[in-house]
């Protein structure tokens, strides 16, 4: 039983991170119905924003939660910078191209951030320090979960909470809202478009940015290519609850990760990514919309 139970922290922990990645996928499709490839880079850069400000802060004689806050600060400012340039420079150009042009721009806007980190760095994996700190109230449940399996889950959690106030109760969360479900009523009614959308962008590079420094804290190492795999993990999480619900990518990560988990933990690691996508398909014929996802009305 205790084995089933670390399994579970291990798979809550992962789809914790896959949720703040997915968040940002779930965003920006609800909003201008456009799958950002380039998202799962902007995570890996904010992991190496956070891993320099950490090394340039611990060369300077600092230690303990103040390089954690610091750094993770610095990441998503530098983060959700990137979000709002790749915003303006590969999609705002192409809203009104056909669908496909804003697709092999997103691609070629991750392959081109992916290499120019690997020109910036090394192509080798660099070990990332472990920010997160010991948790002294969490010592009797070692056992179970340890302190960094607690502060990633809990992270996601109150930033979905927060996430979910900031849609529902807040003039810029009903813009968003507005714009989601029609673009041009919503300029009709006075919404700023470009602004609602470059700051869906903006919010979904911060998240991923969050997750980025809190799952490189947690494996101890980064590398330029780490983004790529996260993304396509928290993208296919983004599909399984229902592109465009967030909600569902919350959901979707959570089921994602408790998969790879047991799967890994049950079967083999090397059948980890079968599994999950074995039940992404699964799951996408019973219901083609997503766990909570909901069959979109096309205009005709």
């Amino acid at each position: 039983m205790n084995y089933f139970f670390e399994l579970l922290i291990s798979g809550l922990t992962r789809g914790s991170i896959y949720a703040l990645i997915a968040l940002g996928y779930t965003m920006v499709y609800g909003i201008i119905e456009l799958i950002n490839f380039a998202h799962g880079e902007i995570y890996m850069i904010g992991a190496f924003t956070a891993l320099i400000i950490a090394s340039v802060l611990a060369m300077a004689g600092m230690s303990g939660l103040s390089v954690l806050i610091l750094a993770a600060v610095v990441a998503v400012i530098y983060s959700a910078a990137y979000g709002f340039t790749v915003e303006k420079v590969a999609y705002k150009p192409l809203r009104q191209a056909p669908r496909l042009s804003p697709l092999i721009s997103a691609i070629g806007m991750s392959i081109f951030l992916q290499n120019y980190v690997l020109l910036a760095q090394t192509s080798d994996f660099l070990p990332f320090p472990n920010l997160l700190p010991e948790l002294p109230f969490m010592a009797p449940y070692a056992g179970f979960i340890g302190s960094t399996e607690f502060i990633i889950i809990a992270t996601t959690a109150v930033i979905m909470v927060l996430l979910t106030l900031l849609i529902k109760f807040t003039r810029m969360g009903k813009a968003m809202r507005a714009t989601a479900q029609d673009r041009n009523m919503a300029m009709l009614v006075g919404v700023n478009v470009n602004r609602v959308i470059s700051n869906t962008f903006i919010i979904g590079s911060a998240l991923a940015a969050v997750g980025g420094v809190l799952i490189a804290s947690h494996i101890g190492r980064i590398n330029f290519y780490a983004g790529f795999i996260a993304g396509i993990k928290a993208f296919t999480a983004a599909v399984l609850g229902g592109i465009g619900s967030i909600p569902g990518a919350v959901l979707g990560s959570l089921v994602l990760g408790c998969t790879e988990s047991f799967a890994t933990g049950y079967v083999s690691s090397d059948y980890e990514d079968v599994f999950a996508f074995v039940l992404l398909i699964f799951i996408l014929i019973i219901k083609p919309s997503g766990l909570l996802g909901h069959k979109a009305a096309q205009k005709v």
